[in-house]
């Protein structure tokens, strides 16, 4: 995939029939909605920028004015779906009736994902790599995709939320995660790694709280991946500017909680946010360490491109700053088809069945988030 662009790896497999590689706009003219204050923005950039900003604008107000925009938008998502969510009326007539749908493992399921485990333990024992993250595709019943987006959001609070619609085919998500950014001089990486489900109560809440951050494997995991989130801003950082701002913290979210790091430097003189972006992509939380042995392991046993999963959704803009999520929590669409994907981290003590229930909650938690938030009912 596009980590072929910015690291050296030989690649095993063809490219996503789905999904492309990368798909890159130069953006000229925005919309900006501010949704604390209530306001909207018109900007264009490049010549005649005001004038163009200008007609942006009147073009707007006219759209809402005149009843251009979907009536959706006026009304909260959860109450704005009803049966329209789906293009298949029996799948319709059972998520109304309460029944939230089932993922569907793409491409070899659970056997084939516990072999895989064991498979990376061995390279683990051999000294190959200290760990490596294994994803699976899940295949979701088709429905549409910006008010299943509008539902997402509204139930799973993040920081990153995104929709975007290219070529015929939809991308969108709720992601807890930074890939990389890029303000001024300064870089910064926020890996997450160890989760645990929320609670039911606040008391079982800290007490998974409790239970995550005792967790040998998770805290052995995480440590790691901070070294690694070291290493990577450290290729272009200044020498003695790496800091570790935050170790560790949790952060909860709509239905799982994280625990959560946050590196950064002061980028050498010269190098800028291209520059950042190459050192922190992909994510060692998404791939593994040392990160270029765990991207061909991870190359041969999934067996199939990630295409969007754990790839990067974000700006850079021409000032020079960028931001970039990780693409996790994350829904695609193409042809017809929806999937999601979600991934466990292998180290040298990780059960097979453990690590594929673990892909199952967070795949259910995704799916879940948004499905049970017009079902009206949460989801674990």
């Amino acid at each position: 995939g596009s980590a072929a662009w910015t690291e050296r790896l030989s690649q095993r497999l063809g490219a996503d029939p789905l999904f492309p590689e990368t798909e890159l706009l130069l953006v000229r003219e925005v919309i900006a909605f501010d949704h604390r204050q209530g306001r909207t923005w018109a900007v264009a950039i490049g010549p005649d920028a005001e004038h163009r900003a200008q007609s942006l604008a009147r073009r707007v107000l006219e759209g809402f004015s005149l009843g251009r925009f979907p009536n959706a938008l006026r009304t909260p998502a959860a109450q704005s779906l009803g049966a329209r969510l789906f293009s298949d009326r029996r799948n319709g007539a059972r998520f109304l009736r309460g029944g939230l749908p089932e993922p569907v493992p793409v491409a070899g399921g659970e056997k084939q994902f516990k072999a895989a485990v064991r498979r990376a333990l061995e390279y683990i024992r051999a000294g190959d790599i200290f760990q490596v993250v294994l994803s699976q595709r899940f295949e979701l019943p088709d429905c549409d995709g910006f008010s299943l987006y509008r539902t997402l959001r509204a139930a799973s609070p993040a920081p990153y939320h995104f929709y975007l619609r290219l070529g015929g085919r939809e991308l969108f998500g709720a992601s807890p995660e930074l890939l990389v950014q890029v303000e001024g001089a300064k870089m910064t990486v926020r890996p997450i790694a160890g989760t645990r489900r929320r609670g039911a109560t606040q008391e079982e809440d800290l007490r998974l709280e409790q239970e995550l951050r005792a967790d040998p494997k998770e805290c052995a995991e995480h440590t790691m991946l901070v070294d690694l989130g070291r290493n990577d801003v450290g290729r272009v950082a200044r020498i003695g500017s790496v800091k570790v701002e935050r170790l560790m913290e949790t952060e909860r979210f709509s239905h799982v909680m994280h625990m959560t790091s946050e590196v950064s430097g002061t980028l050498k003189p010269g190098l800028g946010a291209v520059d950042a972006f190459a050192a922190a992509f992909p994510a060692g939380t998404l791939s593994g360490a040392p990160k270029i042995r765990a991207m061909e392991i991870v190359d041969e046993l999934e067996g199939v491109q990630r295409g969007p999963y754990g790839g990067a959704v974000g700006w850079f803009s021409g000032a020079g700053d960028v931001q970039l999520a990780i693409a996790i929590r994350t829904l695609f669409r193409s042809q017809g088809r929806l999937f999601a994907q979600a991934g466990a981290g292998i180290v040298a003590d990780s059960d097979p069945a453990a690590e594929w229930r673990e892909v199952l909650a967070k795949v259910r938690a995704s799916v879940g988030a948004a499905y049970g938030a017009v079902a009206g009912k949460a989801v674990a």
